[in-house]
């Protein structure tokens, strides 16, 4: 069948088509009538997932993923939702809400629940794919009660969701705080053990104090050095004199000693002169012996004198030098016993900084998550709020009138081919030509194409009349 001969089919069957067309038509208009008319508000929300937190300044990667958006989706269409908004609009005082739960379930289950399934079963959620736009949208015959969803769906999604940021954050504030409160007390234990341990031992500044005790002990040091070298002088000096006498060089160095070795000389020189004038008896001559013995016991005595004083020193230095290393070993065990004071005393205040630091670092991070705990900013914002529909969203009158003029076109063309195929007629030269079997040849209109249909069958002319 080519296109000429649907068309002549069509044409014959014109009739049929036209009111099956038609009839499909009104059948369309009267579902349009019939179908209760549906209203949708929508409300804007601008999800600010690319930007920073308002709070802490941070920037926020984790949320760039795809999967951010969806999970946003998952919220608006949670039951927590709706359940706020439920229990905001007071639903399960309402005695015509009641009526209506008993009703449907017989009074089992939860009214909240109830409604809040109702509720989620007319929410429509659109995010956008270009943009970090979200469309909430509600379903009603109430257009009224559909904006006020979609508005109160947009409040509780923009909550919750602030409530989801800093519920974590309060908790979190909350464990900071008793963590402060046992670290101030830790703190508090450990300062009162340092001071308590300074009291004791009488400590106002340790490193003061072991400055001051090895400076005493560098000097102590340093004196019993110079006192040992000098009781090895005096010594040896006291060595030398016990044993050279007056020929030692220190009692040499003796003025006293000196002038009576002079007066020694000269005394000698005047008894050989007298021994050579006089006789032994002679007075001249005894005085001059007496004198020489005289002057001779005095620079015995003297020299004695010299000897024990150079022996005095030396036992002097010996003493000082006992003196000082006594004193020495007595500072260096005070050092010792400080040492270890201020090792300990050391423990004692690194446990006070670490408690202090520790403090001190818990007390920031407590700051920082009892400001999150209470912001009240969110990084979501209503853009557009719904406001009442003036016309339905459903039924869509244009989409059905559309439907129903292909369906139509498409049904009343079927009908009148089947109707063809059961009631079949020659239309053209064409269907004679397939029925026949046989080729069909166009003349000019002579006699013998005049006389043409005589020769014909009778069905045939029958056909063709």
């Amino acid at each position: 069948m080519n296109v000429f001969q649907l068309l002549r089919i069509l044409r014959a069957r014109s009739k049929i088509l036209v009111v099956t067309f038609f009839v499909i038509i009104a059948i369309a208009i009267a579902v349009c009538f019939a179908l209760q008319k549906t209203y949708r508000a929508s409300t804007s929300v601008l999800i600010n997932y690319k930007g920073q937190d308002p709070v802490t300044g941070l920037a926020l990667p984790a949320q760039i993923v795809p999967g951010y958006m969806a999970t946003q989706l998952e919220i608006i269409k949670s039951r927590n939702i709706a359940l706020k908004v439920v229990e905001k609009l007071g639903v399960a005082n309402n005695p015509k809400s009641q009526a209506q739960f008993q009703a449907a379930t017989g009074g089992k289950g939860d009214i909240n629940y109830y409604f809040a399934d109702l509720l989620l079963a007319n929410l429509v959620v659109l995010p956008s794919t270009q943009s970090s736009m979200l469309e909430i949208g509600y379903n009603s015959v109430d257009p009224d009660f559909a904006a006020l969803m979609a508005n109160e769906f947009a409040e509780q999604y923009i909550n919750t969701n602030l409530q989801l940021k800093v519920q974590p954050a309060q908790k979190a504030a909350n464990y900071f705080a008793d963590q402060t409160k046992t670290l101030r007390e830790n703190y508090s234990t450990a300062q009162n053990k340092l001071s308590k341990f300074q009291n004791e031992h009488g400590i106002t500044n340790a490193q003061q104090s072991f400055d001051v005790e090895n400076m005493r002990l560098n000097e102590l040091s340093s004196q019993l050095s110079a006192v040992q070298v000098a009781n090895i002088e005096a010594q040896s000096r006291n060595s030398v004199a016990k044993n050279y006498s007056v020929n030692s060089p220190d009692v040499a160095q003796n003025p006293v000693v000196n002038n009576l070795k002079n007066l020694l000389v000269t005394a000698e020189a005047k008894l050989s002169d007298a021994s050579q004038h006089y006789g032994v008896n002679h007075p001249i001559y005894e005085a001059s012996k007496a004198e020489v013995e005289k002057i001779k016991g005095l620079l015995r005595a003297e020299t004695s004198s010299a000897i024990s004083t150079i022996g005095g020193n030396a036992s002097i230095n010996q003493q000082r030098e006992n003196e000082l290393r006594a004193q020495v070993e007595k500072q260096k065990k005070k050092v010792l016993e400080l040492n270890l004071i201020r090792d300990e005393m050391l423990i004692l205040a690194k446990d006070v900084e670490v408690a202090q630091n520790s403090m001190d670092l818990v007390n920031q991070r407590f700051s920082q998550t009892n400001v999150e705990g209470n912001s009240n900013q969110s990084d979501i914002t209503i853009l557009n709020p719904a406001v009442a529909p003036l016309l339905p969203y459903s039924p869509r009158v244009s989409y059905i009138m559309f439907i129903a003029i292909l369906l139509g076109l498409f049904v009343a063309i079927g009908l009148s081919l089947v109707i063809e195929l059961l009631d079949r007629r020659v239309r053209s030269a064409d269907d004679m030509s397939q029925l026949l079997e046989i080729p069909i040849f166009e003349f000019k209109e002579t006699g013998i194409v005049k006389e043409l249909p005589n020769l014909l069958p009778g069905p045939i002319r029958k056909l063709l009349a």
